[in-house]
């Protein structure tokens, strides 16, 4: 699990196509400082599984169903990408429930700059429209966000300094792709509010002899 607190910019230092799947590897000394075989690390807000690092970076596989649904599968060498490593349990739960798992993708449609912050607009697919609400919480390649606006086909949020400094969000332009991740919790309440509470319980109906 991750909170959409991003930890470091990285940089794409290779790619590996194969026929239906890739191997990326990322420079990012950072997280790759305490990484093991094995580790979860979220890239541009996708949950992926180290397979090899060293003290300046790690090397990730991807699979074609992540390169299709996501971003991943249109980055190019020396692109910046946003890292976070999976949450300890001793950590402060900085941002929101983010699980690596990007729900649909989006393009920027919009950059209005304030005096030290910016609006940054973008489409909102369909198939998600029901989990974004104003006030919200949505993750924005990696960045844990609260939605200041919705539209009937768009969101917007408010970017302080700090995420345009230190994450890929203050370098994107219109028509750039991210990945876009829901608040699960949202969509929690609509399978139960839709199927009922199901069966849970039922063990406990029996009658005593």
């Amino acid at each position: 699990m991750f909170t959409g607190i991003v930890e470091e910019l990285g940089t794409v230092g290779s790619i590996e196509h194969g026929t239906e799947s890739a191997v990326l590897r990322i420079e990012g000394p950072l997280v790759a400082s305490d990484t093991v075989h094995g580790a979860s690390i979220a890239v541009n807000g996708v949950c992926l599984t180290v397979t090899s690092h060293d003290a300046d970076g790690f090397s990730v596989d991807v699979m074609a169903e992540t390169l299709s649904r996501s971003s991943l599968g249109s980055l190019r060498t020396g692109d910046r990408v946003n890292l976070e490593r999976a949450m300890a349990a001793s950590s402060r739960f900085g941002g929101h429930i983010v699980q690596g798992h990007v729900d649909g993708t989006a393009t920027v449609t919009e950059r209005v700059p304030g005096d030290r912050w910016e609006v940054v607009s973008f489409t909102l697919p369909d198939a998600l429209a029901r989990y974004v609400v104003e006030k919200g919480s949505i993750t924005v390649d990696g960045v844990s966000l609260t939605v200041s606006a919705v539209g009937p086909a768009s969101f917007s949020v408010s970017l302080i300094p700090t995420t345009l400094e230190q994450t890929t969000l203050g370098r994107k332009g219109v028509g750039d792709e991210v990945n876009l991740e829901v608040d699960v919790l949202a969509k929690y309440v609509e399978r139960l509010l839709v199927h009922g509470p199901g069966t849970a319980g039922a063990a406990d109906t029996k009658e005593e002899s």
